[in-house]
């Protein structure tokens, strides 16, 4: 892995960028085998829905994105997406 400011060219600089994006992908797979992990300790449609802990949890995440210096508003946006996206699959196989 190569640092930003040792890249040489944009080619350098895209190989990192794909492969930062590739772990984040796997990353996020694993994340997604404990959401569906944990539908084994949800009792019904709300606490698979949690709304506390899904605001707590976007708080943190701004927290933490300003903390990296970056744009709270974008990634409370990446992860709202990401885990509406996790809550409906997790109500699929919650149903099931």
């Amino acid at each position: 892995m190569k640092e930003p400011d040792d890249c040489s060219n944009i080619q350098e600089i895209r190989v990192e960028i794909d492969r930062i994006d590739r772990e984040i992908i796997k990353l996020i797979g694993k994340r997604f085998e404990y959401v569906k992990a944990a539908t084994k300790f949800k009792t019904d449609e709300n606490s698979v829905k949690a709304p506390e802990r899904f605001k707590s949890m976007l708080q943190q995440r701004r927290d933490w994105a300003e903390a990296e210096g970056l744009k709270a508003d974008a990634i409370e946006k990446l992860y709202r997406d990401l885990v509406n996206y996790f809550i409906d699959e997790e109500l699929k196989h919650w149903k099931s």
